[in-house]
């Protein structure tokens, strides 16, 4: 008789968990539509950024983290169909496809974070070895400067001037002809009548390309980085939340004895 009396109070606390869980996994489901909107920004910017720079680097690899970052963009846009599906009507098949597709997506994200987090140390070694080549390679004449190379298109675009500063040029072999002057692409775009001349050094960017590159390149390796960890939390609830619904699905049916029937 006591364990009758408790069935209605069961089925009503079972009923109440079950609804929290299939609201938490709804509101994850449109969360996921917008974090795979993140992850395509993050995973395009990482792999434009390195197809601007490729010159810079010998690794064809190194974008890697981007593409795994589009691979878990669209991932995450089944999976929060998925999620939004089930909290509507639960289905069992559904349920494990969601979970195959969170595991899935937990490999994709922790894969990426640990490229991205490896290849921001490594680039930075690479991109001061090939900014220091082209700077030692680049021939160029005072007041003659064609300005065409790949080390005066980074400087132009970067507003920058050497590899750490001004006097990286003092240091080249082109340097002993023409000693009073760097490239006109260290000019500063206000400047317009800047020959480079070394006279007038407050003309010349004050800046190296090397940090503002390592800048531009470390951001969307960190997006991404930083981004998978907060992901993986997200999925990690519905997770559980999934995990919850299946777990409680089989005793649904002894909340028939509730019912007016008996």
């Amino acid at each position: 008789m006591p364990v009758i009396c408790l069935l209605p109070w069961w089925c009503y606390e079972e009923a109440s968990l079950r609804s929290f869980a299939q609201s938490v996994l709804k509101f994850l489901g449109f969360i996921f539509w917008g974090t795979a909107v993140v992850q395509v920004f993050g995973g395009v910017l990482v792999i434009l950024m390195f197809k601007n720079y490729r010159y810079l680097f010998q690794d064809s690899y190194l974008p890697l983290p981007g593409w795994l970052a589009l691979a878990t963009a669209l991932t995450l846009l089944p999976t929060g169909l998925l999620a939004v599906s089930i909290s509507v009507k639960c289905s069992h098949t559904q349920q494990e496809t969601l979970m195959y597709l969170l595991l899935l997506l937990l490999c994709l994200e922790m894969s990426s974070a640990a490229l991205a987090f490896s290849y921001s140390a490594k680039t930075a070694s690479q991109l001061e070895s090939a900014m220091g080549y082209l700077v030692h390679q680049h021939n160029w004449m005072c007041s003659q400067d064609p300005g065409n190379s790949s080390m005066d298109v980074i400087q132009r675009k970067l507003q920058c001037c050497g590899v750490h500063n001004y006097t990286d040029w003092l240091k080249t072999s082109s340097s002993r002809h023409h000693s009073a002057c760097v490239p006109e692409s260290c000019c500063k775009e206000k400047n317009s009548h800047c020959r480079g001349d070394l006279s007038h050094v407050e003309h010349l960017s004050d800046k190296g390309c090397l940090k503002k590159l390592e800048d531009q390149l470390s951001f969307p390796m960190l997006y991404i980085f930083w981004s998978c960890p907060a992901l993986s939390i997200l999925e990690l609830l519905a997770a559980v939340s999934n995990g919850f619904l299946m777990r409680y699905q089989p005793f649904h049916e002894l909340c028939i004895l509730n019912s007016y029937t008996f």
